[in-house]
Parts: structure tokens; sequence; C-alpha cells
């Protein structure tokens, strides 16, 4: 059963790579993503402040059998990585890596 939540995302400043709020930092893989509820806006303004990400903002996502996936397409790309290249991805040997955009 899948379950809508929030997570936080943003752009990592040293290397510009998309990452996601793990509850106790950051990771570039958006499976690492906790929910947020109410204390998100506080989240977001303590990071910010460390000046080490930027962008920061939350985002739908749907929480299923131990997966996050992004609700909008926009996000999902992000998590991804390419499309037109699928081995340069994030998930390159996931078989299913090419149904996160559609």
């Amino acid at each position: 059963m899948s379950e809508k939540i929030k997570i936080i995302t943003g752009n990592d400043l040293r290397t510009g790579d998309v990452i996601w709020w793990t509850g106790e930092g950051w990771s570039r893989h958006v499976d690492n993503a906790v929910a947020v509820t109410h204390d998100a806006d506080a989240i977001i303004a303590r990071e910010n402040a460390k000046q080490v990400v930027t962008d920061t903002h939350v985002i739908d996502a749907v929480a299923a059998d131990g997966a996050v996936r992004p609700a909008h397409i926009k996000d999902r790309i992000r998590a991804l990585g390419p499309t037109v290249r699928l081995d340069l991805s994030l998930k390159p040997a996931d078989p299913q890596a090419g149904s996160w955009v559609i």
C-alpha cells in the first residue's frame, strides 16, 4: 500500500547534485528521504543557514514498499538523473528505471 508524504529536496552547493533530506543529513538517493510534517520550514531554515544546500523545498511523494517516489514528473527526473542515458542515472541496474518518468 502506498502512502502520500512530503519530502525535502535541494541541491548540494559544492557539487550541484540533487539531494534529499534523510532526517539526519542529505543523500543523493531519493529512497533515503524521510517524510516531513510541520517541521519542514524549520529544517529548511536550519539547513540553508549552514550554506551547504540551496533551492530547498518540500515536494509531494509516495512511499511504498520501502521506496520513495516523487509525485511530480519534474522531481522524478531530478531523482533519477539523465533520462536519455539510463546507464548514467542513479539507478543504472534497475530495469524499472525508465518507468520513473512516465
